[in-house]
């Protein structure tokens, strides 16, 4: 069944990490009567990656829709996270408007700001539904006023400002506009979508498409994700691709319209409604399909430029080719190469070695997450250190610059500041909170970040929230001291023993347990003074004739924590690189003969 475009509402939901999106998508979809009653239905749908529903975020945007009081409505759940604002500007082009997703507790965080300012330019229609007011530390009204002080600081017009809060509990599916009230279902939010949110506005009657987004299905190939903002795009119909390198002629093969949280075939699709055509051959995000009669093509999607790079390199330790499927410089490039095509916030240079790749994305997070993906596809890879992108100002050197939101337990503070204050931060504002917490903001250096959230997590025993959003760029605020502490680098190959570990954690943190696999030249472990330590690891005991009972089993090692690819990419130095396997994640130094590392 294909809708004209007066039965037809476009809207996104955003709103900052955690604060409830993908779970409010969930009961909306539920409670419209999508589903059969006796249908099994998972939580957290949308986040369809493993990685997603590992780390209980989102990273890519997904569409969905539902059928309510004769209107299709069309959703897209984007992500929270700074590092993938990618994801939101683009999707933000084939919507009408927006429900803008606030903590009753936190209130409005960096992402927040940030997608509001996007959305805010490009005039969507904005519904602010506060939730969690279950939470016993809710802050309601303050949150609602934080929300208004948002808008004047962005600019907001009057009308976008004159808004009525919806309040809602996202997990239990209750939405009401009396806070005091909770409700019984998302009603109200269902109508305030249908009343509130206009229907797309049609370009007359020839054929434009921008492609927001891309798709892939094993039975029809390469699928193109986008508004039609004009005409109507039938199956079997010849259309005009225009692409960067100019125009081309296609066929459309197959067409679907999104159905709940899946896709549904159909023989036609009308102007306002969101699309995913097939046919087409090699798309690219930002493309346009027009008609071939009378061609025009639509402005390219922009997004804002990197901030931090990466060196990304074949594996040459002596364990190379062990366990990755995908290990030569030909699939290594091919795969990057496949990445551009989805991740328009995701850039890739050649730099003088035939084997190594800049790899340019938003944060650590966005070229952790790519990292783990194609480890995942069974890749190996050498990664660098992360290096934040520098710009010329007519004064000189300028560096991206951070606002950072910090939610820590008062007892913290002291520890936080200092550090921050040592990274070259500055503290903008200081508020307290409910509970005994205290709200910090600084601004800082993106480089001063790298390499902090864990010392952040360990100075805050784990309590808390740190937030990031960058804000532009400003002069270079001059040398920041980085990791102190040097690394312990094990001297030759073999299997590591609970013996020499033992005998070597008086100098400082491992990294590996007894058994693993090491080589000459890898990083074993944290020195606990500021220079490299050469050790032997895989020494073992000595066996004399003279034995005590039970000796030999009193070895009690310090439990070891296997590290995350963020973490490893926040304590490297620039002398160490990263081994990513399918398998393990290894550290090494850059160069593995000690001889060599002298000169």
């Amino acid at each position: 069944m294909s809708y004209t475009a007066e039965s037809i509402r476009n809207i996104a939901i955003i709103a900052h990490v955690d604060h409830g999106k993908t779970t409010l998508v969930d009961h909306l979809l539920k409670q419209s009567g999508t589903f059969r009653e006796n249908e099994a239905v998972e939580d957290r749908m949308m986040d369809s990656m493993d990685l997603e529903r590992e780390r209980g975020i989102t990273i890519a945007a997904k569409n969905a829709s539902f059928i309510y009081k004769d209107i299709k409505v069309n959703i897209v759940d984007t992500p929270g996270h700074s590092d993938f604002g990618g994801e939101v500007e683009r999707i933000l082009d084939m919507v009408d408007g927006a429900i803008l997703l606030v903590d009753a507790s936190e209130g409005p965080l960096p992402q927040t700001r940030f997608v509001l300012k996007k959305a805010l330019e490009k005039n969507l229609e904005l519904i602010v539904c506060v939730n969690k007011i279950d939470r016993p530390d809710s802050r309601i009204e303050e949150v609602v006023d934080e929300v208004f002080s948002l808008f004047i600081d962005l600019d907001a017009s009057e009308e976008q400002a004159d808004f009525s809060p919806v309040y809602a509990i996202a997990r239990d599916g209750k939405a009401t506009m009396d806070y005091n009230n909770p409700g019984e279902d998302l009603r109200p939010l269902f109508d305030m979508i249908i009343d509130k949110i206009p229907a797309p506005k049609t370009a007359g009657d020839n054929l434009q498409l921008l492609i927001s987004n891309i798709d892939y299905s094993d039975y029809v190939g390469r699928l193109g994700v986008g508004r039609v903002r004009g005409g109507s795009l039938k199956v079997g119909q010849e259309v005009a691709v225009c692409a960067e390198e100019g125009q081309r002629k296609g066929k459309v093969t197959a067409l679907y319209s999104y159905k709940s949280s899946g896709q549904q075939p159909t023989e036609e699709i009308n102007a306002g409604d969101i699309a995913v055509v097939a046919g087409l051959g090699e798309l690219k995000i930002g493309d346009t399909i027009t008609s071939l009669e009378n061609p025009a093509p639509l402005p390219r999607i922009t997004v804002e430029e990197p901030t931090v790079g990466i060196m990304v390199s074949v594996n040459d330790g002596p364990f190379a080719g062990k366990e990755g499927k995908h290990v030569t410089s030909r699939k290594i490039k091919e795969r990057l190469d496949r990445e551009l095509r989805y991740n328009v916030a995701l850039r890739v240079q050649d730099t003088d070695s035939p084997d190594t790749w800049k790899v340019l994305g938003r944060g650590e997070l966005q070229l952790a997450v790519f990292l783990e993906q194609i480890r995942r596809e069974g890749f190996e890879v050498l990664v660098s250190k992360p290096q934040v992108l520098f710009k010329d100002g007519p004064e000189g050197k300028l560096e991206p610059i951070e606002h950072v939101v910090i939610d820590v337990e008062e007892a913290y503070q002291g520890a936080v500041t200092k550090k921050l204050g040592e990274r070259k931060g500055i503290l903008n504002n200081i508020t307290s909170m409910a509970s005994g917490r205290t709200r910090l903001e600084f601004q800082i250096p993106t480089r001063g970040l790298i390499g902090y959230r864990s010392e952040f997590l360990t100075d805050t025993r784990g309590t808390g929230l740190l937030n990031t959003q960058l804000i532009g760029f400003e002069d270079y605020r001059g040398d920041i001291i980085q990791r102190k502490n040097g690394a312990l680098v094990s001297d030759r190959a073999g299997k590591a023993t609970a013996y020499s570990l033992a005998n070597l954690e008086d100098r400082g943190r491992h990294f590996i347990t007894p058994g693993a696999e090491v080589y000459l030249g890898m990083v074993i472990g944290e020195n606990s003074k500021e220079n490299n330590l050469n050790v032997n690891v895989v020494r073992e005991k000595k066996l004399t004739n003279v034995r005590a009972s039970g000796k030999d089993d009193s070895i009690q090692l310090t439990p070891v924590k296997p590290m995350s690819l963020e973490e490893a990419m926040e304590w490297i130095s620039d002398e160490e690189l990263i081994e990513v396997t399918p398998e393990n994640i290894r550290l090494r130094c850059r160069i593995l003969d000690p001889h060599k590392r002298k000169k």
